[in-house]
């Protein structure tokens, strides 16, 4: 039998059911564009629901299924008013009013309490909902339920509501982590009310409702699991493997550092490091930055569509060609920063495939030193199989080992995992071979003056509101 991994990144939505032996038995995707509006740009939830009937219809037809759970994105939730939603769901990339802005800040808890930094537009999910609750204050009212993102997609798989701490405890300024409990600010807006009971994300929420086993051709006895937050999903494949210290590098969109064992002590909130909290909602040191899109704005083409050698890292060595942060407009250790390359944007395809890799090996180094990395480092998700970053990577880090994971996107295995029940230590074996380190020894004197010329790159005009 098998396990069907919904998996809804900011970019794609993945439909994966893998076998018992853990190989992926059936795979379909499709882009997830969010509609612009109005009232304001949102997620196509019903146009996503309409695919996954689909597929899951698809993989019915060609793969027994006993189990779904499902994984997504952070910084989203869903605003129910009964059976419907009370609000479009919120894309984390509207920009939000300033005037919104500066009435939040001054109710959202401290960093020592959430573990979460001030985040621009929407990332900040008690953001989100402040500014709704305010905009919107006649259909708030109306509002049943708070369903954080992966549990909002079990209810419409089965109906049932319930709430999950990884999800809650992504820089959302709604969980604190060192309490294992809602934030202040929860109660004191009211959405206590709305928060649905909380339940393991390896727990079994229920069936599949009729409509959808009629609609997808599963059996009516199809588990539904609650769920988890994709980058916890990654980490958790290898807290079933590894004694901590290690960390996970999960990369897709965003790149997330997170450090098993590390300390929180190092922590920089205005840089986009933060607390997360795992399946077992203890506390996770973190440091992240928009490494998919980096990369594409660098590469200047589809990543990885050019091939890119080792001659060509060390030939932007040698001209000392440096990209400096950064190339998204949100996120990362570098906050409004305007991102240049010097003392010119190579012509060649190759050299901006090489470079666009650099720029993200050196800028992942940066928080791994920032979350007190130890230990062996696993990297996750699309940058997997980029052999130049992690080779990169590995020269950086050389008192490390550096091992990629066999799964292109580890969120999917990790999530899979969920559907055995309470995920346990030493359950599994740990796989993939150690990334053989680039012999640059020119890397180290690169590195040195990336990282003086990061810290001091234009800073970027502030976006209109």
């Amino acid at each position: 039998m098998g396990t069907a991994v919904i998996d809804i990144g900011k970019s794609n939505v993945k439909l994966t059911v893998l076998g018992g032996d853990g190989d992926a038995v059936f795979e379909a995707r499709t882009p997830n564009n969010a509609l612009p509006g109005p009232p304001y740009a949102h997620h196509d939830l019903d146009g996503i629901w309409h695919w996954l009937l689909e597929s899951l219809r698809r993989a019915a037809g060609s793969c027994a299924v006993d189990a779904i759970v499902t994984t997504t994105h952070g910084a989203t939730a869903v605003v129910m008013a009964g059976d419907r939603p009370a609000l479009p769901a919120l894309d984390y990339e509207q920009p939000l009013p300033e005037d919104t802005g500066a009435a939040y800040e001054a109710l959202r808890g401290d960093f020592a309490e959430t573990g979460s930094p001030s985040l621009p537009y929407g990332l900040n999910l008690g953001r989100q909902l402040y500014w709704l609750q305010t905009a919107w204050p006649e259909a708030f009212s109306e509002a049943t339920d708070i369903l954080t993102y992966p549990q909002y997609w079990t209810f419409r798989l089965t109906g049932e509501r319930v709430g999950e701490v990884t999800s809650l405890g992504c820089h959302t300024d709604l969980w604190a982590p060192a309490r294992r409990d809602y934030s202040h600010l929860v109660r004191e807006r009211g959405w206590d009310r709305l928060m649905p009971d909380l339940a393991p994300a390896w727990q079994t929420v229920g069936t599949i409702g009729d409509e959808v086993a009629a609609a997808t051709g599963l059996a009516s006895s199809t588990r539904v699991i609650n769920g988890i937050h994709d980058s916890n999903a990654s980490y958790l494949a290898h807290l079933t493997t590894t004694e901590p210290p290690f960390t996970v590098v999960s990369s897709g969109t965003w790149v997330i550092c997170m450090a098993a064992g590390g300390s929180l002590d190092g922590l920089r909130a205005e840089q986009d490091m933060l607390v997360n909290v795992d399946v077992h909602a203890h506390p996770v040191p973190c440091a992240r930055f928009m490494g998919g899109r980096e990369y594409a704005a660098l590469a200047g083409h589809a990543p990885g569509s050019v091939q890119a050698e080792i001659a060509d890292v060390a030939s932007l060595i040698e001209q000392g060609i440096l990209a400096t942060p950064g190339f998204a407009d949100q996120g990362g250790p570098f906050p409004g920063r305007m991102g240049g390359v010097t003392p010119h944007t190579p012509d060649s395809p190759a050299l901006r495939e090489a470079l666009a890799a650099l720029y993200t090996a050196l800028v992942t180094d940066y928080c791994l030193d920032a979350v007190g990395a130890a230990g062996g480092i696993a990297v996750e998700g699309s940058l997997a199989g980029n052999r130049l970053f992690l080779q990169v990577l590995a020269a950086l880090r050389r008192s490390q080992t550096v091992t990629a994971s066999g799964d292109a996107a580890g969120t999917t295995a990790g999530a899979a995992l969920l559907a055995r029940g309470a995920p346990q230590p030493g359950e599994r074996t740990a796989s993939g071979e150690p990334v053989p380190a680039l012999d640059l020894p020119e890397l180290a004197d690169y590195r040195t003056r990336w990282r003086a010329r990061a810290t001091v790159s234009p800073r970027r005009p502030r976006p209109a509101d």
